[in-house]
């Protein structure tokens, strides 16, 4: 069955590598099979993370180029966003932040 493209797939409260495979295993086909272009994944709920979480991440927006689509997280908890930018991938997950570090590069 096709994800309707008005709810965001979410994300469990804890995700860590004991959590992260499962997560994995129920998000890849959703993401795949999801009706819009644009895949909505909503992290605000994640409390409990390691980088296990970034890796989840990362390969459903591999699942949705793969796909023909894009994925967009929504409510990426700051401790996270610290961590993608740390690791080199807040680009990959938000390219809202690429834009603005390209935009202060530029600037200084």
């Amino acid at each position: 069955m096709a994800q309707s493209s008005f709810n965001p797939l979410q994300l469990p409260k804890e995700l860590t590598y004991r959590q992260a495979r499962e997560c994995l295993l129920r998000l890849r086909p959703l993401v795949a099979s999801h009706a819009a272009q644009q895949v909505s994944v909503d992290a605000s709920a994640v409390k409990v993370f390691d980088s296990s979480a970034l890796a989840v991440l990362l390969a459903c927006r591999r699942a949705a180029l793969e796909a023909g689509k894009q994925l967009v997280v929504e409510g990426l908890p700051k401790g996270l966003q610290s961590m993608a930018a740390l690791y080199g991938v807040d680009g990959l997950l938000m390219p809202s932040a690429a834009a603005s570090g390209e935009v202060s590069a530029q600037q200084g």
